[in-house]
């Protein structure tokens, strides 16, 4: 085979058979290396001090508190510190680390990371598949390495990954640098020339919006799809991701955008705190609400958009964008 295989797989990783489960150590942890550091203690296996540093990583056995017989910790910046160029940064590591504890690993095992905590979906995808290529090309991976799966707990964002996939590698597979795949390697300099570094330099677009469940589907269908097509990142914070001071975040992260669409619905005071804050920055602001009935304080004399359903927002949302950038 001329390539190596990316599946994504909607699945907990607990539960997904691979020779390496490969995870981020954050400086604190996170979701799935949270979640595995818990199963180890509570068999008595206290690993803290172990756990990688940036720039260094911790393989062990699993002692089957997940399928996989083998765990992988790769130290990264913290969460707040943690963007695409430093995502591109962990998927080669990733690799190589793999590589140095186990040439012989036929399958590794992997989550996305970046939406979880705001960042853009499809170019935090990308800056990790990035990484990888990169250290596949450099012939930093297991030598008998055959396939890396992506483990997704929801369908609908496997669902977007794997079409996004598809679109970088039609095969869904990474060449190997033997590869002579004219298509193939045309695939791999693009991706290896938009994502990671270069990322921090694109276009985006802020999104502030309540902290809650209800408003996952408003952001991913209703938002992100219209912002993604205009051309913008699209990134928002989730306050269950962080410690710590998450304003602070929140507050780099409007100064640095093109633009901040707030959804005012709920009357969230966060979310004029943010407002106020773009306009103090001098940012462009698109307000939408479900219910016009709920506007507060100063915006009452603010253009707003509203919306009754998602699809609506998303229609809404592209006029409106391909408005402001006749502006």
């Amino acid at each position: 085979m001329e390539g190596i295989k990316v599946s994504i797989v909607n699945k907990d990783a607990f539960t997904v058979n691979a020779d390496i489960l490969g995870m981020k150590y954050a400086t604190q942890a996170h979701g799935l290396d949270h979640h595995v550091i818990e199963a180890l203690e509570a068999k008595g296996l206290h690993i803290s001090k172990d756990l990688p540093v940036l720039g260094n990583f911790h393989f062990m056995e699993s002692h089957e508190v997940v399928a996989a017989p083998h765990l992988l910790f790769i130290g990264t910046p913290p969460l707040q510190e943690l963007n695409y160029k430093e995502i591109r940064a962990f998927g080669t590591q990733m690799m190589s680390a793999a590589k140095e504890s186990n040439n012989a690993a036929k399958t590794l095992l992997l989550t996305i990371h970046g939406p979880g905590y705001g960042l853009d979906e499809v170019e935090s995808f990308k800056s990790q598949l990035a990484g990888i290529t990169e250290a596949i090309e450099n012939n930093l991976y297991p030598e008998s390495l055959e396939e890396i799966i992506f483990s997704e707990l929801s369908l609908s964002r496997s669902g977007r990954l794997r079409e996004n996939l598809y679109r970088i590698f039609s095969d869904g597979l990474i060449p190997k640098p033997n590869s002579r795949k004219i298509d193939t390697r045309k695939a791999v300099a693009s991706l290896m020339e938009s994502t990671g570094k270069i990322s921090e330099e694109k276009k985006r677009v802020f999104v502030a919006m309540p902290f809650a469940e209800d408003f996952d589907d408003i952001f991913h269908y209703g938002i992100q799809g219209a912002v993604n097509n205009a051309g913008y990142l699209c990134e928002r914070a989730d306050l269950e991701s962080f410690t710590g001071d998450i304003m602070s975040w929140v507050l780099q992260r409007i100064e640095s955008a093109e633009l901040v669409i707030a959804d005012l619905s709920l009357a969230n005071p966060n979310v004029y705190l943010e407002v106020g804050y773009a306009w103090g920055k001098g940012k462009k602001t698109v307000l939408i609400i479900n219910d016009s009935n709920e506007l507060k304080f100063d915006t009452r004399g603010q253009r707003c958009l509203p919306y009754k359903r998602i699809k609506d927002l998303e229609r809404v949302l592209t006029n409106e964008l391909k408005n402001l950038s006749r502006m």
